[in-house]
């Protein structure tokens, strides 16, 4: 997979530049839920699943984070990936309606 970019060279000219990404030890991971830590310098997401404890403490029902997926990003591309999600979830609202933020809410 490669994609077009723009980069900008010394002399303030555009140029285009090829960006080519190597995806073959990339692994998919289904997530539905996530925690994030931060630090001065970093932003640590972790990405996982939520779901009912199948060995629950004591009896109680219990709700399980299965963290399986760590992703450790720099303030400036944090801030990169917000800007590009935010733009991804407006475009999919217009196309198709508000997305729900809670399970218990229905699509309208």
């Amino acid at each position: 997979m490669s994609e077009e970019i723009q980069s900008s060279v010394d002399a303030g000219q555009a140029s285009n530049v090829q960006l080519v990404v190597d995806e073959r030890d990339m692994k998919t991971t289904f997530a539905n839920g996530y925690r994030i830590y931060t630090t001065g310098e970093e932003v640590v997401l972790d990405f996982g699943f939520n779901m009912l404890n199948p060995n629950p403490a004591g009896g109680q029902q219990q709700m399980l984070f299965k963290a399986n997926e760590r992703v450790i990003l720099s303030y400036p591309t944090m801030k990169r990936l917000s800007l590009s999600l935010r733009q991804l979830v407006q475009q999919y609202e217009q196309r198709y309606g508000e997305i729900p933020v809670t399970p218990t809410q229905t699509r309208r």
